[in-house]
């Protein structure tokens, strides 16, 4: 326990914890506006009070020693609660403005969120919105530092306690391929026809993959993985000019199908439903905005609820297609 005249000052905190993001001295001077010389004088008064050293040097670099490590993770908690004690006293100025900060999934941050967004700013045009779309993977974790307040995202981190999650609009995936594909037309094609072809797979970390891997192992159907792509509009266009077929949401594809660039497959067995979830830390404040927009996009969910296709107790566990084959 640090002795009371020795107490770790927050502004201290708030220098490391921007050198240890940006793992440069120069850098975070330029970042937080002080010289550089002070921001070596505040990390050196914090390795005084905690009584190891902080930082080491690599070459020319630096890198956080192990009771760095540990002391960056909890100044990104700290100033995390620091940050929604704000949020707790701003929403006693109601919901009227704000900010509302969402993360999406590439698919629903580019083909579901703009709609339900736009919606939400005519009937708030003073509340602040920030929309950072990836892939999953990077989603979860803004979501667990507290970086946003909602994310929107089809697959649930699986053994994930932290977060609560309720499903609220269904995204179809299909399979795609350009025109002049061979099954292209053909009805109820076997999924064994598959077994040949090369696949074109979204990035290690994409819920659309996962879902796609997981469907064609339980149905003993190997496929090959030729390229991995970074983006919804790089598969498309790499499947319309005839590198592979891939798997995608159906959302993410209706002006490819109206322009004729793009097919959807028949393929029998291939039944391959999800649910796009919005997703929250469980048991942590929600800035107004948040609840607003959380209201909102809930309001699909009635619909879902009803269906006999959904088990309510996916919103907690990692949905997976529905296997006929």
């Amino acid at each position: 326990m640090f002795p009371p005249d020795n107490s770790i000052n927050l502004h201290h905190l708030r220098v490391f914890k921007t050198v240890a993001e940006l793992l440069s001295f120069s850098r975070a001077a330029e970042a937080l506006i002080l010289s550089q010389p002070a921001v070596s004088m505040h990390v050196k008064h914090l390795e005084e009070v905690i009584g190891m050293a902080l930082f080491e040097k690599v070459g020319r670099r630096i890198k956080l020693t192990e009771a760095g490590e540990h002391l960056y993770q909890y100044s990104q908690r700290i100033f995390a609660l620091l940050q929604e004690t704000g949020q707790v006293m701003e929403s006693l100025r109601g919901a009227e403005q704000g900010k509302l900060r969402v993360a999406a999934d590439t698919t629903a941050g580019v083909y579901v969120l703009p709609e339900y967004l736009g919606t939400f700013r005519r009937a708030y045009p003073n509340v602040a919105i920030s929309l950072e779309v990836t892939n999953r993977s990077a989603v979860i974790e803004r979501l667990l530092l507290r970086d946003v307040d909602l994310a929107v995202i089809g697959q649930i981190p699986e053994g994930e306690q932290e977060l609560v999650a309720t499903p609220f609009l269904v995204n179809e995936l299909v399979v795609i391929a350009w025109p002049e594909h061979r099954l292209a037309g053909k009805r109820n094609v076997p999924l064994e026809e598959l077994a040949g072809e090369t696949f074109l797979m979204r990035e290690p970390g994409s819920g659309t993959r996962a879902t796609a891997e997981r469907f064609f192992a339980a149905a003993g159907v190997p496929i090959n993985i030729g390229m991995e792509l970074g983006s919804n509009s790089t598969v498309k266009n790499a499947v319309a000019n005839g590198l592979g077929i891939a798997v995608i949401s159906r959302r993410a594809i209706d002006l490819e199908l109206k322009t004729g660039r793009l097919v959807i497959l028949d393929l029998k067995g291939f039944e391959c439903l999800r649910y796009w979830h919005v997703v929250h830390v469980n048991k942590r404040f929600l800035p107004p905005p948040a609840a607003v927009f959380k209201k909102l996009l809930l309001a699909d969910s009635c619909t879902l609820q009803k269906s006999p296709e959904l088990n309510t107790t996916m919103a907690f566990t990692p949905y997976t297609c529905e296997n006929s084959a």
